[in-house]
């Protein structure tokens, strides 16, 4: 990938990971391709007042996108979240279109698959804005546009942008191992309940379940190094 280079630890600075880069507010979506879906508040302001907020921020997401995409990883912060998914074959895709045309009022079906899942998540953004509105008693529009999304289209990005996603609340000095942030996929993945996160596939990128604790324990070992190191400017 020419928007990263492996270098230590969790920052994208450290990585090389671009973001909000031009390009990424114009992908388009494809068929069974990979994304890094990312965003905050349009203010900078918390997104997430309190768990219920987190709660029902992933039950919307379930609602609105889960018939329309697979998720390989997720984190939730403050102000913003982070979002690895594949978007779901044509043939899947159109056994969901009556129902985005109920959702959309649509009377024909849309012209590409990239119309299908911007829509989904301009109706999940504008579900959670307006219930987060009226319990904080704000108005306005809430998330940055156009969302951002990058292409993930190679083996080692795939695993180094899982774990940079699971890490984001340390990187941002949220807690001090990200491992214990209650909102992110990274417990998920290893309770050993059904879900609709794609564990096992997860885990065959890494090699193993096993694999992919170690990876994040020795990122995790690195990351606190590179913190006392650079003063925990990172």
């Amino acid at each position: 990938m020419s928007n990263l280079v492996i270098v230590r630890g969790v920052s994208s600075k450290l990585y090389n990971i671009n973001m909000a880069i031009v390009e990424h507010y114009y992908t388009r979506f494809e068929e069974n391709k990979f994304y890094h879906i990312y965003n905050r508040t349009i203010d900078r302001k918390a997104m997430f007042c309190n768990d219920g907020n987190f709660e029902f921020f992933l039950k919307r997401y379930n609602d609105y996108l889960s018939p329309f995409i697979e998720t390989f990883s997720y984190c939730l912060l403050g102000n913003h979240f982070h979002l690895l998914i594949k978007i779901r074959s044509l043939e899947e895709l159109n056994k969901d279109l009556t129902t985005f045309q109920k959702l959309s009022n649509l009377n024909e079906k849309p012209k590409s698959v990239h119309d299908i899942i911007s829509h989904q998540f301009r109706k999940f953004f504008q579900s959670y804005a307006m219930a987060f509105n009226k319990q904080q008693n704000r108005i306005g529009t809430l998330f940055q546009t156009p969302f951002k999304r990058a292409l993930v289209d190679n083996d080692t990005y795939f695993m180094v942008l899982v774990y940079y996603i699971h890490a984001n609340p340390e990187a941002h000095h949220l807690i001090d191992d990200f491992r214990d942030w209650k909102w992110s996929s990274y417990n998920r993945m290893l309770i050993n309940k059904p879900s609709k996160l794609m564990k096992q596939e997860v885990f065959e990128w890494f090699g193993t379940k096993a694999n992919f604790e170690q990876y994040h324990s020795e990122k995790h070992i690195l990351l606190q190094g590179e913190k006392a190191f650079l003063g925990e400017d990172i």
